[in-house]
């Protein structure tokens, strides 16, 4: 059955027109819901046969057993690796026959996934995905291949500024939460992941109750309805819980340095953010763009990089988990001009607080943020994309359509006022990795 019927197919390019406006036509996305009740989020597009799906599964490496970090980003790499009857090398053999993309990926909130195919091998692509999530194999020499390629991954990252800058802050803003955890796992953790971590995570993790599923392309709602059975129906009706428990990030300002013999430090900094539901997201979008957001227009790459030279590129970025919510930016720069660039930082993060934004400023980035949402649309796997993370984040099925209507409406009075309540410089806690002149931290991690 169908709900919510598109009252018109329009293929990526036209959408892509549509939402250009002005005035944007009304988009509307299907709901479609299988026979056995399975649901997906459905945008046709006969422009091209092709089809792409994305998933994703509520629940990702926060989840990993205490001493198994990894354990979701392994499984993430191994499913595509044998499953059912195929073993590694003829089931990737399939994929190539099919000139087919099947990707999957972990995250702190999810595991997921990506299948891009021609619409001739819809169904034989649908199949593999059945497999892949219901019978995967792990056989001996893939895990231990795959899990050597980690394993040289995780050495490589223990020697890259940005890497250790971004684990760093993670751990000393979550230390006592999952979240402070590395997704790809440590040395000793991928380690100790067996073959019956693999397998207990997907009995445990991969569930109807917690997917969520976007399509875009040459297919129809009722033959998508028949492979949404055809291919999810086998998982279990429930995942195990999935929850984790709220927690505020350890943002006391602290400046910690890791010592590195570099040219050139890496820096990281975040405070408190603002979650996705918050009645205030809206403004606090539109004063991150201002702030650090906005590219080669944002305050801070003006007064950073236009004005004094500092660093080739600063920004920030609102960063939002389920659990959990940071305001984080970052900036690379010459040793010696660290310490001058993390001072007009946090001049910048106070006077944004204490002076608010100008009316000009505000319109000049409500109409860039308007007129460049139709630049996301550039492709069917970036549109499938959008359609599970606006499931996931439950904003409705036409929230394409109120969208702009959200920035249209943020005013100088809102940014103003949430700029108060959010920009902390005091609790701004950064990470330098380097040998930067004239900083210090209380203590070396």
């Amino acid at each position: 059955m169908i709900i919510g019927v598109l009252r018109r197919c329009l293929p990526a390019t036209m959408l892509f027109m549509a939402l250009l406006g002005p005035p944007a036509q009304a988009i509307e996305v299907q709901r479609v819901v299988s026979p056995a009740g399975m649901e997906a989020w459905l945008f046709e597009d006969h422009t091209n046969p092709i089809v792409a799906l994305r998933f994703a599964f509520r629940g990702g490496a926060a989840l990993d057993p205490m001493g198994k970090e990894g354990l979701a980003d392994l499984v993430s790499s191994l499913l595509d690796e044998g499953a059912g009857e195929l073993d590694s090398q003829a089931f990737q053999r399939r994929l190539e026959d099919m000139a087919m993309t099947l990707r999957f990926d972990a995250g702190y909130d999810t595991f997921g996934g990506r299948l891009r195919t021609l619409s001739v091998n819809l169904d034989a692509a649908f199949d593999l995905l059945r497999l892949a999530l219901t019978r995967p194999r792990f056989d001996d020499e893939p895990v231990a291949r795959i899990r050597s390629q980690i394993l040289t991954m995780i050495r490589r990252n223990l020697e890259d500024p940005d890497v250790i800058a971004s684990r760093t802050l993670r751990r000393t803003l979550f230390p006592d939460h999952p979240y402070g955890r590395p997704v790809m796992g440590t040395e000793d953790s991928v380690k100790s992941i067996a073959a019956a971590d693999l397998a207990r995570f997907v009995k445990d993790r991969l569930a109807r109750d917690n997917l969520v599923i976007g399509v875009v392309g040459d297919i129809g709602a009722d033959q998508l309805a028949a492979l949404l059975d055809k291919t999810f129906g086998e998982l279990p009706g429930q995942a195990a819980p999935w929850q984790l428990p709220e927690v505020a990030p350890t943002a006391t300002g602290r400046t910690i340095v890791v010592r590195k013999s570099v040219p050139q430090s890496a820096i990281l900094f975040a405070q408190a953010g603002i979650k996705r539901d918050d009645k205030d997201f809206y403004p606090a979008y539109v004063m991150n763009y201002i702030l650090g957001g906005g590219g080669f227009t944002s305050r801070l790459y003006n007064e950073v990089r236009e004005k004094r030279g500092l660093a080739y590129s600063v920004y920030t970025t609102l960063s939002p988990m389920r659990s959990s919510a940071i305001l984080q930016g970052g900036a690379g720069t010459a040793n010696a001009r660290v310490a001058e660039t993390l001072s007009v930082v946090r001049a910048e993060w106070r006077r944004l607080a204490t002076d608010g934004v100008g009316k000009a400023e505000l319109a000049d980035t409500k109409t860039y943020l308007t007129g460049s949402f139709p630049l996301r649309f550039s492709s069917s796997g970036r549109i499938a994309a959008i359609l599970v993370a606006i499931q996931l984040d439950n904003l409705g099925i036409d929230f394409l359509e109120r969208r702009n209507g959200y920035v249209e409406a943020v005013t100088q009075e809102a940014v103003n006022r949430v700029a108060r309540r959010l920009l902390d410089a005091k609790g701004l806690t950064t990470v330098v990795v380097g040998q930067p002149e004239g900083v210090s931290s209380l203590r070396q991690p």
